[in-house]
């Protein structure tokens, strides 16, 4: 039996050169500083890795560079949606091959569709496919996974997890709640880095989080200190992290952001091939000056004109009241 999925899983981005191909040397340098950062995993192929922006057989090179990079340092959860079933049991068939440790795939996307469409499909997927599967639910992209649906969906073998990028603490439970007596290794990961502390509190395996692309350091020690019950600490750490993590979503068209976040780490990811308006591309330039000041503990350098005063951060934040609601009723029940 395969090993549980576990830990914070990078959904990381591609380098691109100047002229828009997929940069190697600089996508293997970024697997290797993210492994010595103390990452869990790798996801390719992801929503922050824009899959959808690279052509079929770019995927596949995509997920062959990053199998061999990683070399089994850390396992790799390969991001295999593609248009149809055929596609990505296909995307199964050639990732099994280089190695990868799971495949992630969304729900389909573009057509909305049923519940019962949707546990067909997965089914369909999971009876054919020779790799382990995640389910990937992102309401907002592409039809839902619900209850039900994913009730079905684990009583197949093949299926060994699900990635909820919601944000829904409460669905999270439910689904725990629901599957994980009947597959106790069946894994729960988070895609929502405003709510890890949480997410972990309740009972969720780790996350596959884009800051994590970004500062490996704060969602490392962030997981680490939650698991280990140190949560004033780590609820110290999601603050921090929230606040990286709202400038880089909100302040661009996602990944934007990330990427803009990622080149001040000391990576050149070149341009998306989204292209940015000039507005967009002065934004853009003003978002890395914010990023400068938030990251200066990271050994980013601040903009020469220097950085504002940040004010202190308020027990009234969203993130504070979830983990004290939580923890009460956790004391309620004898658990914390």
């Amino acid at each position: 039996m395969s090993s549980k999925i576990t830990g914070i899983l990078t959904p990381h981005m591609v380098p691109l050169d100047a002229r828009g191909n997929i940069n190697e040397a600089e996508l293997r340098r970024y697997v290797d500083w993210l492994i010595a950062k103390g990452v869990d995993g790798l996801y390719p192929n992801g929503s922050t890795g824009e899959f959808i922006r690279f052509t079929p057989e770019e995927r596949r090179r995509i997920i062959r560079i990053v199998c061999e990079q990683a070399a089994s340092r850390v396992p790799v959860l390969a991001g295999a949606a593609e248009a149809n079933v055929r596609e990505t049991v296909a995307a199964c068939e050639a990732y099994a091959g280089f190695g990868a440790r799971a495949v992630a795939i969304v729900s389909p996307f573009y057509y909305r569709l049923s519940p019962e469409s949707v546990y067909a499909y997965f089914r369909e997927i999971a009876l054919n496919s020779p790799i382990d599967v995640t389910l990937y639910n992102i309401p907002m992209f592409a039809s839902p996974i619900d209850l039900p649906t994913l009730q079905r969906l684990a009583e197949l073998e093949r299926i060994v997890g699900i990635k909820d990028s919601s944000g829904d603490v409460a669905f999270m439970m439910r689904l725990i709640s629901a599957i994980r007596p009947l597959r106790p290794n069946f894994c729960f990961l988070t895609g929502w880095d405003a709510v890890l502390v949480p997410m972990l509190l309740v009972g969720a395996d780790g996350g596959t989080n884009a800051t994590s692309g970004v500062v490996p350091e704060l969602t490392r020690q962030l997981y680490q200190l939650t698991r280990a019950g140190q949560l004033e600490p780590a609820v110290a750490v999601q603050y921090r992290l929230l606040e990286l993590f709202d400038a880089m979503l909100y302040s661009a068209d996602f990944p934007e952001g990330f990427r803009a976040a990622v080149d001040l780490r000391g990576f050149s990811l070149g341009r998306s091939r989204q292209p940015l308006s000039p507005g967009q591309q002065t934004g853009r330039e003003n978002l890395q000056k914010v990023l400068r000041c938030l990251m200066t503990d990271f050994g980013v350098d601040p903009p020469a004109e220097g950085c504002p005063a940040r004010p202190p951060q308020t027990a009234a934040d969203p993130v504070n009241a979830i983990v004290t609601d939580i923890m009460r009723e956790l004391r309620k029940k004898g658990i914390a």
